[in-house]
């Protein structure tokens, strides 16, 4: 631990905690992630499912450090063996936190929320972040649908934000900074992520998937990285895109390879922005049947 974080200034008490970030999917959970810690570390698109594993965000403001988990959106549908993994995720985060944001869209409480609420441990501190404050055209009806939300839950507190605008978010880090434990910071001051840049140029690949193939998208796909090499100034890195199907193969690379190459030039980009240095990306297609219901393939993949 660095100096600064043992001698920081001022007479309140240093502070740090694990906060969930949970809520169905598509409400904004790691949208709201990479707005709170001021750089993407977890991958975003309209699609449900984009989020498979647990992130971790680490933001240090003031005498707070905050340790952010955003997790997959709890699944209701598709019970695979994928779907468990994500699922178990979500729980043994709840478990394991300090506090819990709960995130709802505006105006929108359905059978899908409810579930999550069920998973909310007895006794644990949760605040309810109402997202996409933005998109709710009538604000007439933000008084009341608040007010019904009161009733759902013992919240601690109830903030309603833009995740996507940043609205209100500085307010909800104020609203969580008491909730979190008194003691040291585990994290260095300008630490972000504890997951690593292997794990990250992965997920990088897999949001541009999302993005590139829309509704096509292959329920059955993810991405193994296959080789990671850094050096000074250089990132070597051959990824592999894992598809259920040979149909779903010819889908990802597209009329002679042109939207194979659009998705990795895409990702490339950003990984040359995410790890400040020149990125040498290799990507192919992998046909691997069955490995979203496949319990060993999965922990291969990096599943928990």
């Amino acid at each position: 631990m660095t100096e600064s974080n043992t001698s920081a200034a001022g007479d309140q008490p240093m502070r740090t905690g694990f906060v969930a970030i949970v809520g169905r999917p598509n409400v904004g959970k790691s949208t709201l992630l990479n707005r709170l810690i001021g750089q993407k570390i977890s991958i975003v698109s309209r699609k449900a499912q984009t989020t498979r594993h647990r992130v971790t965000g680490v933001l240090t403001e003031g005498q707070a450090q905050y340790i952010f988990v955003d997790t997959p959106g709890f699944q209701t549908r598709h019970k695979n063996a994928l779907n468990r993994a994500m699922n178990r995720t979500v729980t043994q985060v709840l478990a394991d936190v300090d506090l819990v944001l709960f995130v709802i869209e505006s105006g929108r409480f359905g059978p899908a929320d409810e579930q999550v609420v069920k998973l909310l441990p007895e006794g644990a501190k949760v605040i309810l972040v109402v997202n996409k404050m933005d998109m709710l055209e009538d604000k007439a009806k933000v008084l009341p649908f608040l007010q019904k939300m009161s009733a759902v839950y013992p919240f601690a507190e109830i903030v309603p934000v833009s995740a996507e605008k940043g609205h209100n978010t500085a307010q909800l880090l104020k609203a969580a900074e008491p909730y979190l434990p008194e003691g040291e910071w585990i994290f260095g001051e300008d630490d972000i992520t504890d997951r690593s840049e292997r794990f990250l140029a992965a997920e990088f690949l897999r949001e541009k998937l999302f993005r590139q193939l829309g509704e096509e998208l292959p329920y059955g796909m993810t991405v193994e990285i296959e080789k990671f090499e850094a050096e000074a100034g250089m990132r070597r890195i051959n990824a592999a895109i894992i598809v259920d199907r040979d149909a779903h193969k010819a889908m990802v690379i597209g009329k002679g390879g042109e939207r194979l190459k659009r998705i990795a030039s895409e990702a490339r980009v950003e990984l040359e922005k995410l790890f400040d240095s020149k990125v040498f990306l290799e990507v192919w297609v992998k046909v691997k049947s069955g490995w979203a219901d496949d319990e060993r393939a999965l922990k291969s993949l990096g599943y928990e």
